[in-house]
């Protein structure tokens, strides 16, 4: 049976005028920004109209990720749509895609089969333009920085002690180590440089943690950008930069609205990576998700629960004084056969015996979420045609035996219609009473944080520190950044810091090499393993695919 791509379906699709689907929020059109017929920015500050609305927040997580797939961001479109054929009043809230994975492995990130949201192509290049933008901001002031020490450097600039990095949305490999300011007196400082993946820069994070454009622009002027050379840090603020940033980010503030294939409305704003960022859409287009929509909002987190629940929970939710009231944990027998040790090509075919021996992967993250943040979940099987029914049973069986239930999805294939089964496990599951508890405490010191996470959330035996990681953390204590979040970046392959132990390893230390302050965000970012800022291109890139006709319809995107 041959199935159509997701380009062809959502070009197939018929959508609805945006301003219809901003009616569905009890919104009018001079309420929005226009962007053609189908996208359109809502100001963040009609959140100051009330509309006694406060819907509860759904989270959608997953296992850790695997070449077989798992449809996080699929299930979260499916169960919006499911939950709307329900008669709720619902809106879904993702992050926006960065071109960098588009062109390389993993593709896009609108969902895909019959739960997507659209226009899909443009979601996935340009949209309206907010990483561009964020973009714009973190080399502006990488510039100011540069011209500052090319004009006198007043702020007595370590030029040796330089940690800005200037950014572009793209994977770009031979960007990650450069030496700049070559050519002579007039063309600045010789010195060595870098650039980062736009999702990775600390605009980025400090964009989807702001409440508004005030908060934006003290957020900006906290970034540190150098260490003078008595070691003191230098900020964004000091070089009078964060006016210009906060009036290039203005615009992208507000959240984009578009729809699903059914026609719910979708708020898709920011996107950190998970891996080495935070890992969620922004906080002003979840809390205006939350006031515009009655019932429910289905969001997600990036990767796995332990990467992007962890941080929702630990770092967005405490930030933003938000609980999720249910969670769903996407799985399938594909993937969890593949942490069994199954070659990729034989994932079709049935093998309870390596499923068995990949299922503790899920049942870590089922715990954690149950039992370390103790918050009500459901297990989505995100359903494919070779599963079979001893395959799904004992997926279930053992789910059960942790007080967990399971609902098969197949919105992929079904739209919202696949999907109402999982819908109404998550309407049961909200009406459950349930009290959010984070994984560590704020005032607990730096490396304690960090164990706890690695312990708790990982199955670590402990985590041990590199003498640099050692040094930054006394100079960042002593600089008092000790008491805000920890944001971990590690593999989102793997529980433990290496990627090639699947399933759920014990007996493991995790590595901290090297700790780093996001200060405009409010959080310290600890590095693991070779985690880095700026991926690189694969042999074969989804670039490749992409094409665009005579009629300008583009073909490839998935």
């Amino acid at each position: 049976m041959g199935y159509k791509s997701d380009i062809e379906i959502a070009q197939e699709a018929t959508l609805q005028d945006i301003r219809e689907i901003a009616k569905k929020l009890g919104l009018t059109e001079d309420d929005l920004e226009l962007y053609g017929k189908y996208k359109a920015k809502v100001d963040y500050n009609l959140m100051k109209k009330e509309t006694g609305k406060k819907a509860k927040v759904i989270l959608v997580t997953a296992i850790n990720p695997t070449p077989a797939g798992e449809g996080k961001t699929t299930t979260t479109i499916g169960t919006a749509d499911a939950l709307a054929k329900l008669g709720k009043n619902v809106l879904v809230a993702l992050r926006e895609p960065s071109l960098g994975p588009v062109f390389g492995v993993k593709g896009g990130a609108a969902g895909g089969g019959y739960a997507q949201v659209v226009p899909m192509e443009d979601i996935n290049l340009h949209f309206t333009g907010d990483f561009h933008a964020i973009g714009a901001a973190n080399n502006l002031l990488a510039a100011m920085l540069d011209n500052h020490i090319f004009q006198g450097n007043d702020l007595d600039i370590d030029t040796r002690r330089i940690v800005w990095r200037r950014a572009v949305d793209m994977n770009d490999r031979q960007l990650r180590n450069i030496v700049d300011g070559l050519g002579g007196k007039m063309q600045g400082m010789p010195r060595e440089d870098g650039f980062d993946i736009t999702v990775a820069s600390e605009v980025m994070a400090v964009f989807c943690l702001a409440s508004d454009i005030i908060d934006l622009k003290e957020r900006l002027a906290k970034i540190i950008v150098a260490y003078n050379r008595k070691g003191e840090p230098v900020t964004a603020g000091d070089l009078k930069a964060q006016g210009a940033m906060a009036a290039l980010l203005k615009d992208a503030l507000k959240p984009n609205l578009v729809q699903t294939l059914e026609g719910t409305p979708a708020f898709i704003h920011g996107g950190p990576f998970a891996n080495i960022a935070h890992g969620c859409n922004s906080v002003t287009a979840t809390k205006m998700a939350m006031h515009f929509a009655s019932d429910y909002v289905v969001t997600e987190a990036g990767f796995g629960a332990d990467l992007g629940a962890e941080k929702f929970i630990d770092i967005k939710c405490r930030m933003a004084g938000i609980q999720p009231a249910a969670v769903i944990i996407v799985a399938t027998v594909r993937a969890l056969k593949y942490n069994g040790g199954v070659a990729k090509a034989d994932l079709n075919n049935e093998n309870l015996e390596a499923l068995e021996k990949g299922l503790p992967n899920l049942l870590k993250h089922v715990e954690n979420i149950t039992q370390v943040f103790k918050l009500p979940a459901v297990v989505a099987i995100n359903k494919f045609p070779f599963d079979t029914d001893e395959e799904l049973r004992l997926v279930e069986d053992k789910c059960r035996e942790l007080g967990v239930n399971v609902a098969l999805s197949d919105v992929w294939g079904n739209g919202g219609a696949g999907g109402e089964a999982l819908a109404k496990e998550v309407i049961r599951l909200t009406s459950e009473e349930s009290k959010l508890e984070f994984a560590y405490d704020l005032d607990m010191p730096i490396k304690e944080k960090i164990r706890a996470i690695s312990r708790k959330i990982y199955g670590a035996t402990d985590a041990v520190f590199t003498a640099k990681a050692e040094k930054e953390i006394a100079n960042l204590t002593k600089l008092g950044f000790d008491k805000v979040p920890i944001c971990m970046a590690k593999t989102q392959y793997s529980l433990t810091d290496d990627q090639t132990k699947l399933g759920r390893p014990t007996g493991f230390v995790i590595t901290v090499r090297d700790i780093t302050v996001s200060a405009g965000a409010g959080f310290l970012v600890a590095l693991t393993g070779d985690i880095m800022k700026m991926p690189g291109l694969p042999k074969v890139p989804s670039a490749e695919k992409i094409d665009v006709d005579a009629n300008g319809v583009i073909a490839g995107l998935f």
